[in-house]
């Protein structure tokens, strides 16, 4: 009985750390997978904040999906943009990206000099090797 017993507990652990160690291994893959996607994600933000910033409102549109623009027309956007009293924020921090199947969001946050933060959450979708803005929305306080 005790040999049996033990043998269980042998073969269980052996299979408890078995599967522990794909589990990480799906971690790690899903980790580098996440880093290697996010990748172009930034210089999309930089750019479109900095076009926004130069008043070059048409060209930060252009760097939406189409599928945004067909929700969102140009009148929208520029309403949207205006509300968000962008020119009071100065510094620019993202945070960790979120992937979901073929899009990935990701959380802005806008610090004016009084501290105000100002969350945004851009939603990304890869249009042939690019990344484009498929979704820009207020995170709620």
């Amino acid at each position: 009985m005790d040999l049996d017993s033990g043998l269980i507990s042998q073969i269980g652990t052996k299979a408890l750390m078995a599967g522990a160690g794909a589990l990480l291994l799906y971690w790690t893959i899903s980790a580098v997978k996440l880093v290697l996607n996010a990748r172009g994600i930034n210089p999309v933000i930089k750019q479109f904040f900095t076009q926004v910033a130069s008043g070059r409102v048409d060209a930060a549109y252009l760097l939406t999906t189409k599928n945004y623009r067909s929700h969102v027309n140009r009148q929208q956007f520029i309403r949207f943009l205006a509300g968000l009293q962008l020119n009071k924020y100065r510094n620019l921090k993202s945070g960790r990206p979120r992937i979901q199947e073929d899009q990935i969001t990701l959380t802005v946050k806008l610090k004016a000099e009084n501290n105000e933060e100002l969350p945004l959450d851009f939603t990304f979708v890869k249009v042939e090797e690019d990344w484009k803005v498929d979704r820009i929305q207020k995170v709620a306080a």
